[in-house]
């Protein structure tokens, strides 16, 4: 009896008692989870603005990379020897030229990437790179600059040369010499062709494919190109400031080649024309303005192919690709527009027809039409050899500067350069060089002599001194 009456106010008791616990367990844990919510709803803000920071360092860090390479100081230049040793293989040669490794050039390639095993990594790493990026499906474009100021070397002129046609492609015989000679551009480039470009306020060359890892061979197209993004780092040996797309192999391999190309030349610090993400950055020119007042403009355009649906995919106000010029609107329009600024402008071409000296009926028909839109210079690509000088409505055009660094033939070529005087008058001078064996220089004796010589004979009515000066 005590036993049941003992258990039954027990029973009372532990029931309240256990009302009491889970009430304050139940208030206990609610107060834990209010403050865990609140915790971690700072440390969330903590880190959004941690990576806000982190994403303005990185966008701060970019955009200082893309700073112009205004002052030539190639003992700045980083070694970039561990750079460029990808060996993989681009189907065909060059349009209608010998891009194309010789026998024994193709025997000492592959005699070296067998021999160098830090090749053969560099080539893996590189390719595990460019697949990864693009299993992300990730494109990182940085945006271009398109106005420089720059202190000109002297006071009353702004000096600019010009190059043709280059090649990167590290299947070809160009790279592969640049690789025996440990990665540098020196040697390759005659020195004092390496003087003349370097010391240049401004200098352009044609860049002739794309750089990326990336992308598949466009179908049916017997040539393509592609080099690796880590070889734009030779423009800065060169002392490259401008580096012009608008070819017919800037889009070899596809737009996310193309956009890795603008990526890369970004990168290092050089200005690139006639190409873009759309239509409005393709056609863009660039502008340079000199400390002694002078004001430059410089645009890029092709013509080529001459088809209604190229395999080099013009640029739309949504799309990416290169500025296309058979339609030639929109560039008579840029011309206008970079005129009316009051800069001296140059529109660099992609135009004429492969291996033929001869000036074509587009040549004569866009070369008028761009002069009369307000040029001042007209400099031409394309045809992998020289074709004349002459002048268009008094405008100086150089129709086609040839192969530059393209490939393993002997070949006439030349650099073409230009002073831009604050009195308003244009010096021109033709520099006669001589690609061969993979390499290009300077001539000099009998071969500058007929090399002076064919100019003159190309260029009716117009008078080339033995310094290659143009009157």
């Amino acid at each position: 009896m005590k036993k049941e009456q003992y258990d039954s106010n027990n029973k009372g008791f532990f029931s309240g008692v256990n009302k009491a616990v889970i009430a304050f367990v139940c208030t206990f844990l609610i107060t834990v989870s209010v403050g865990a919510v609140i915790l971690l709803g700072v440390q969330s803000r903590n880190a959004s603005h941690d990576e806000v920071e982190n994403n303005q360092v990185s966008q701060e860090e970019q955009v200082s990379s893309r700073l112009p390479f205004s002052e030539k100081n190639p003992d700045s230049i980083g070694d970039t020897s561990s750079l460029i040793s990808s060996s993989e293989e681009a189907g065909g040669d060059t349009d209608s030229s010998d891009a194309e490794m010789t026998g024994e050039e193709q025997a000492e390639a592959t005699e070296e990437d067998a021999d160098g095993a830090d090749s053969e990594e560099a080539d893996v790493d590189a390719s595990e790179e460019g697949e990864s990026v693009e299993e992300s499906g990730e494109t990182y474009i940085s945006g271009a600059n398109w106005e420089y100021s720059i202190t000109p070397a002297s006071g009353d002129h702004v000096s600019l040369a010009f190059a043709g046609d280059i090649l990167f492609d590290p299947g070809y015989a160009i790279m592969n010499k640049i690789r025996q000679n440990g990665g540098g551009i020196e040697g390759v480039i005659g020195g004092s062709l390496l003087s003349y470009m370097r010391d240049a306020d401004i200098m352009v060359v044609n860049n002739e494919f794309p750089y990326s890892n990336r992308g598949t061979p466009t179908e049916g197209k017997t040539f393509t190109f592609r080099a690796d993004p880590s070889s734009a780092a030779l423009l800065n040996q060169m002392g490259v400031d401008v580096a012009t797309l608008a070819n017919n192999h800037a889009y070899d391999h596809g737009e996310v080649a193309l956009l890795d190309t603008l990526t890369a030349i970004d990168s290092v610090g050089v200005a690139r024309i006639g190409a873009g993400t759309n239509i409005e950055e393709a056609s863009h020119p660039v502008y340079y303005t000199a400390d002694n007042g002078i004001k430059i403009a410089i645009i890029a355009a092709t013509e080529i192919e001459r088809l209604d649906n190229p395999d080099t995919k013009g640029a739309t106000d949504t799309s990416p690709g290169v500025f296309r010029c058979l339609d030639i609107t929109r560039l008579l329009s840029r011309i206008r527009e970079a005129k009316a600024t009051g800069a001296y402008v140059i529109v660099c071409i992609h135009w004429g027809t492969e291996n033929d000296e001869s000036i074509d009926w587009w040549q004569q028909k866009q070369g008028a039409e761009i002069a009369d839109a307000g040029a001042d210079l007209i400099v031409g690509a394309h045809p992998h050899i020289l074709q004349k000088i002459g002048y268009v409505n008094g405008v100086p055009v150089i129709y086609s500067l040839g192969n530059f660094l393209f490939n393993s033939k002997d070949l006439d070529t030349g650099l073409l350069r230009v002073n831009i005087y604050t009195d308003g008058h244009t010096g021109l001078q033709f520099i006669p060089c001589v690609q061969s064996g993979c390499t290009v220089s300077e001539a000099t004796g009998e071969r500058k002599a007929s090399i002076l010589n064919h100019m003159r004979a190309m260029s009716d009515g117009i008078s080339i001194d033995d310094e290659g000066n143009v009157q």
